[in-house]
């Protein structure tokens, strides 16, 4: 999902005493109740410009999309709700891909409602004591599904029922409607109203049970009276859901694409035809779900290296090498953000945090200094961070992925190769990369990287413009600058897999953590603490900046995997299997989750020893929940979710990326078909037609061969996406 959190205008009651004028504000996106981003906190403005965009996978089942504006006043123990927009799953729709103003609503407590019950209703008839017939309505609750978290934490639910009557027995046709209501016990706090359902007696026959799972609604349906204006929100929603079939379905598209590193010559290989069928419509685009699934089946290294040896061979100059946009770079630009993200974390977020936090004045521009701004002291800064940053990157060679690593040793050899006579070529095919295609980019946009968790205000803005444009200079092999060795020796340790040992600080967050001991299980033994991971060590804290209570050496760590919800009746729950006991963490949603995950199975990935299974649950009680073995040390019951060193590749779902793959295709045909009859026309005309200009045709037998098959591979998958939209369930009662 694509998220972008344009502007507000006109925020708060229109008048009246609760009019906004100098609270600074800011927005929150939340799935369902559970926040997962925020915007940064925007001063003292009725229609400030946020101007962030957050992309993420949705990693669970959700109803309602919403975003909430709040008001951050420096003397409210709590900020405070201005309002919100809820948009719920099946109209997203509506909204995609395009720019809308929405209404902002009131944020009431009795219509934050998420979820669904079972019910159970029937009518039996009952003689009362004065001999006449009557009817009781007997309420059977039998499950509820997705109840918000309440502080964090599974809710305690209970239900009343109501009945909108004149007594507690019914009568024909003298009760209208049965109202169940749902609470969270909220023990000595006060309890929170989860929702309601409303259901007509009507519908309900004697001597038959009716059963049906019901959407929690607000308290009266939300039925209110028309809101003062509380101002409007401009926002951007791409919202993609994939229709994904049988992993059978998908074995000759995957197949047929998992063979295009093999073919000769590689343009007629399918997935480069492909990306050039896609190029005119969505770019290049289409080339992630081709290099996620070459990725996952350790097929990518070779498929780069023959489209960036075909790239090469069409290059002039030696000072133009990768300069442009094509399908090599593109498809070396998507693998750096997806194997680098953990190596950009490593290497520059530590020194992002710190030009964040000082925020020192950089301007050397004398057409925007501000008054009293003093262009030395400002180039001095803007020096100091430059060589924090370009010191960091220098270093970084240890972390840099194996992939990566491959990736430009293989770059290195076929520059040198195609330029023979020039000895700096290998470098620079290499810098054109690392410097300006990855930490260029990451600098100037920290937030796309997860770097950040939001975007910089206009000063930091213009900061990170100014050092990444220094960035580039240093990194281009045209500047015959003094940091030239500097520059030579990173590129040939990143692509050697030189080791350096720097402690580089990659991620922290507040979490709960349970307790190691064993002491007797209970809420309590659920804490805050301050989470840190670096490239060497997990440790964890009372406070951040405190010293630390525990440290794990990364080293020592055998799996990170999510821990099942029933362990501790907690959801967001992962552990860290390591030498001794396993930790036992909180995240604060499911999207900071994954990231601990990953982040973790990333610094972890070639450790010896890895696990190969681990136990989903926790072993309470003399024995494990999961598989009720009673040995605690028994091997896990389950297969490691990121076993072979802790890959990235084997967190990628196959199927979904074949289905990408597939819908590129599908929404391309008339091109392919093009594609298709250019090939027929040079294999009769013995030439290169005017209409083949268009694509890349080296040999126009192979290529239509390749054509012709995906034709018959297209066809035979939309023949099961038609088969599965014939099929329809048994309508369900809502």
């Amino acid at each position: 999902m694509l998220l972008s959190a344009g502007e507000a205008k006109n925020l708060g009651p229109s008048s009246g005493p609760n009019r906004l004028r100098d609270l600074c504000t800011f927005c929150t996106i939340s799935l369902d109740q559970e926040e997962v981003y925020r915007t940064k906190v925007y001063e003292k403005s009725v229609s400030p410009f946020y101007g962030e965009d957050f992309y993420f996978e949705i990693p669970r089942p959700f109803q309602c999309l919403s975003f909430y504006v709040y008001a951050k006043s420096m003397f409210q123990i709590r900020d405070l709700p201005i309002g919100k927009v809820a948009i719920r799953k099946e109209d997203l729709y509506k909204y995609c891909g395009k720019e809308n103003w929405f209404q902002l609503q009131p944020v009431d407590p009795h219509s934050e409602v998420q979820g669904k019950v079972h019910l159970e209703m029937k009518l039996n008839e009952l003689i009362t004591e004065n001999g006449s017939i009557c009817q009781q309505l007997v309420v059977q609750i039998i499950a509820c599904q997705g109840l918000p978290l309440i502080s964090g934490q599974n809710c305690d639910p209970y239900a009343t029922v109501t009945l909108v009557g004149p007594a507690r027995w019914v009568y024909k046709n003298e009760v209208k409607l049965k109202v169940v209501e749902l609470w969270n016990n909220g023990n000595l706090a006060q309890d929170v109203f989860l929702g309601e359902t409303r259901v007509s007696v009507k519908i309900l026959r004697s001597d038959n049970a009716h059963k049906a799972w019901y959407l929690l609604q607000p308290k009266g349906n939300g039925t209110k009276s028309k809101p003062d204006d509380l101002g409007s929100l401009r926002l951007k929603v791409t919202y993609t859901e994939d229709n994904v079939l049988p992993s059978p379905c998908y074995m000759a598209l995957r197949n047929l694409m998992l063979k295009s590193p093999d073919v000769k010559p590689i343009s007629a290989s399918a997935a480069h035809v492909l990306g050039d069928i896609c190029r005119e419509s969505v770019g290049y685009d289409a080339l992630l779900p081709v290099v996620r699934l070459l990725l996952h089946h350790n097929r990518l290294l070779p498929f780069l290296t023959s489209v960036a040896a075909l790239e090469l061979e069409n290059t002039q100059e030696a000072n133009t090498i990768f300069r442009g946009n094509s399908l090599a770079t593109r498809c070396i630009d998507d693998m750096m953000k997806i194997v680098g993200k953990s190596y950009l974390t490593v290497t520059l977020k530590p020194v992002l945090n710190e030009i964040f936090e000082s925020n020192k004045t950089c301007e050397i521009d004398p057409v925007k200094l501000k008054e009293g701004d003093n262009v030395e002291v400002n180039k001095e800064n803007l020096q100091g961070y430059v060589h924090k940053v370009f010191t960091s990157i220098t270093q970084s060679s240890s972390s840099c992925p194996p992939l990566m690593c491959d990736v430009f040793r293989s770059l290195r050899q076929l520059a040198s190769k195609r330029f023979p006579a020039d000895p700096h070529v290998q470098y620079s095919a290499v810098s054109s990369f690392i410097f300006l295609r990855f930490f260029a980019v990451a600098v100037l946009s920290p937030h796309t990287f997860q770097l950040r968790t939001h975007h910089p205000d206009p000063e930091i803005s213009r900061t990170l413009t100014l050092i990444s444009k220094t960035i580039q200079s240093l990194g281009s092999w045209g500047s015959l600058s003094k940091n030239k060795l500097v520059r030579q020796l990173l590129v040939r340790r990143c692509a050697e897999g030189t080791k350096l040992r720097c402690v580089h600080v990659i991620f922290n967050r507040e979490v709960h953590k349970r307790a190691q001991g064993r002491k007797r299980l209970g809420k309590k033994n659920f804490k805050k603490r301050w989470l840190r991971v670096t490239n060497q060590e997990l440790s964890y804290h009372k406070q951040k900046g405190k010293e630390a209570l525990c440290v794990i050496p990364v080293k020592n760590i055998l799996g990170v995997e999510k821990l099942e919800e029933s362990a501790f009746n907690r959801k967001n729950m992962f552990q860290v299997i390591h030498s001794e006991k396993p930790l036992y963490v909180q995240a604060g949603n499911c999207v900071e989750t994954n990231s601990w995950i990953e982040v973790l199975s990333q610094v972890s990935r070639c450790n010896p020893g890895r696990l190969s299974t681990f136990h989903p649950s926790a072993y309470v009680g003399g024995s494990w929940l999961c598989c009720t073995e009673t040995n605690e040390s028994t091997p896990g019951c389950k297969p490691c979710t990121a076993t072979l060193l802790a890959n990235i590749q084997l967190d990628i779902d196959c199927d979904r990326e074949t289905e990408r793959i597939f819908s590129f295709f599908s929404s391309s045909r008339s091109r392919l078909q093009k594609m298709e009859d250019a090939c027929a026309g040079m294999s009769v005309y013995l030439g290169q037609q005017e209409e083949c200009s268009a694509f890349t045709i080296q040999d126009p037998k192979e290529t239509f061969r390749t054509i012709k098959e995906l034709g018959e591979v297209l066809d035979d998958l939309q023949a099961h996406h038609d088969s599965k939209g014939a099929l329809t369930d048994e309508p369900g009662t809502m």
